[in-house]
């Protein structure tokens, strides 16, 4: 049985935090497969970025609306999750260009500059979608 808040009809905060963990661990693999693919393929990183964002972030969206915060379809809400994706992409695609450089030539360049911009992007996405966006239901 999900726990649940004191309303009854929310799950709890450490049940969201797995719930979203979980979700942004197959979304990242989502990602970060699809990254690679394309850097092999000779897009440029950022583009390749941008790409694989777009996959991993529809994949988020449409698992955390339903599992985790178990909120129905809702327009405005699907509006105000690409506009935090907005913010949250320009948060890590240019976190993750800037380690992508700095770790330059290393063999662990792109993985540890994936984490490094993905992690920042999961913690602004998590408190604003909580916090804000499915909030109420």
């Amino acid at each position: 049985m999900a726990e649940t808040a004191s309303d009854d009809t929310r799950l709890s905060l450490k049940t969201q935090v797995l719930r979203f963990l979980l979700t942004g661990g197959l979304s990242a693999i989502v990602d970060f497969g699809l990254y690679v693919a394309l850097l092999a393929l000779g897009l440029h990183v950022n583009l390749a970025k941008t790409l694989s964002f777009i996959a991993g972030t529809t994949t988020a969206y449409l698992i955390n609306r339903r599992w985790t915060f178990q909120a129905p379809p809702s327009r405005a809400r699907f509006i105000a999750v690409m506009a935090l994706y907005a913010l949250t992409y320009a948060v890590q695609i240019g976190i993750n260009y800037l380690f992508y450089l700095k770790f330059a030539g290393q063999p662990w360049q792109v993985p540890v500059a994936f984490v490094i911009a993905q992690g920042t992007a999961t913690v602004i996405n998590f408190v604003v979608q909580r916090a804000v966006i499915f909030r109420l239901h």
